[in-house]
């Protein structure tokens, strides 16, 4: 993550794949997956992804679970869903995404 005050460049975009923190009950820091879209007919942005595997975030949370999670580039709160076959877990929100 870029340091406090610094600037980082991103262009705008509907995906991220890179670091992340996922704050629950306390920061962890991983490998995100995220995408999403503007959705007309409900005018909101609607945002998912797949957290990578983490033992710390497993133990932690459960599916159902809300999350804020943040990337270089913002900040957001997330709600988990199921978990893959790679331990990965699903998470999705709408409006402003963290990326």
């Amino acid at each position: 993550m870029p340091e406090p005050g610094s600037r980082a460049r991103h262009e705008p975009g509907d995906e991220y794949a890179g670091r992340a923190v996922v704050h629950a009950e306390r920061a962890v820091d991983v490998e995100v997956r995220l995408r999403g879209h503007f959705e007309p007919i409900d005018g909101r942005f609607h945002w998912w992804g797949r957290i990578g595997a983490d033992p710390v975030l497993d133990g932690e949370v459960g599916s159902g679970a809300t999350v804020r999670l943040e990337t270089p580039y913002g900040a957001a709160e997330g709600r988990l869903s199921d978990v893959d076959l790679w331990g990965r877990f699903r998470v999705a929100g709408t409006g402003r995404p963290p990326f």
